[in-house]
């Protein structure tokens, strides 16, 4: 296994589309997710897409550790999702702020649907159907934009609450 490279904003690579994932049982593409996972562990992430490793790819790894759940059953391991597709429940949305490993440092409020269902492929290519919500849901529709060329500045209705995780934290700090 190996910790991969991240590309960061102004790559081409996070700016387009991703492929679909043929055949999940492939060497190569099973290589990829051990990478993926140990580069997202190593970065103490919560999720990554195969674009940010370099890999046009329609694949993510995430995982909600207790720290974020908002419940012991909100616990999610780490997960391999390929080729997925999400569809919101409702049309309740949350803003929250996000980071990226592919904008370090940087932080901004994003809405994101509150509850959703996404479906795709495990690691073994296993169909994977699943209901998440909260910070769960957030992380899946966060990697999940990476797929389709989104980074999370372009979701962002409000500029003016984007910025370097150091200096929102001293801003929120003085408003509380």
């Amino acid at each position: 296994m190996a910790i991969l490279k991240i590309a960061r904003m102004g790559h081409p690579i996070l700016a387009r589309p991703a492929e679909a994932v043929d055949d999940p049982s492939a060497p190569e593409i099973q290589r990829l997710i051990d990478d993926m996972i140990e580069t997202m562990q190593d970065a103490n992430a919560a999720g990554l897409a195969a674009p940010q490793v370099h890999a046009p790819l329609r694949v993510v790894v995430f995982h909600v550790p207790a720290a974020r759940a908002e419940s012991e059953e909100g616990v999610v391991p780490v997960s391999v999702l390929l080729n997925p597709v999400i569809q919101p429940l409702d049309a309740g949305t949350q803003v929250g702020y996000e980071g990226c490993l592919s904008l370090p440092g940087l932080t901004g409020a994003v809405p994101r649907w509150c509850r959703i269902r996404y479906a795709g492929l495990d690691r073994d290519g296993r169909p994977v159907d699943c209901l998440a919500e909260g910070f769960h849901a957030r992380v899946v529709q966060h990697e999940c934009d990476h797929l389709d060329g989104i980074l999370y500045p372009q979701r962002m209705p409000d500029l003016g609450r984007f910025g370097f995780v150091e200096e929102m934290r001293r801003g929120l700090d003085r408003e509380g």
